[in-house]
């Protein structure tokens, strides 16, 4: 997109906003979330989400295909 890509991978603490404004405008956004949470990045801003976030899904997913299995 002619994005700086440090601009994704923003100093410890600091702003995450630019580079999430730029990921809501992204055709590809979704499949950027899913490649990051599909593989475990631990870094950066990926389909607009930080690493925490991206963790709060992960654990979301989790716990909701584990209470779907058990009602199998």
């Amino acid at each position: 997109m002619g994005v700086d890509p440090e601009l994704f991978f923003p100093e410890r603490g600091a702003s995450t906003r630019e580079a999430k404004a730029v990921c809501r405008g992204c055709v590809v956004q979704e499949e950027c979330l899913e490649y990051a949470i599909a593989n475990g990045e631990k870094f950066g801003i990926w389909g607009g989400m930080s690493e925490r976030e991206r963790r709060r899904v992960r654990r979301a997913r989790i716990l909701a295909h584990q209470g779907g299995s058990a009602a199998s």
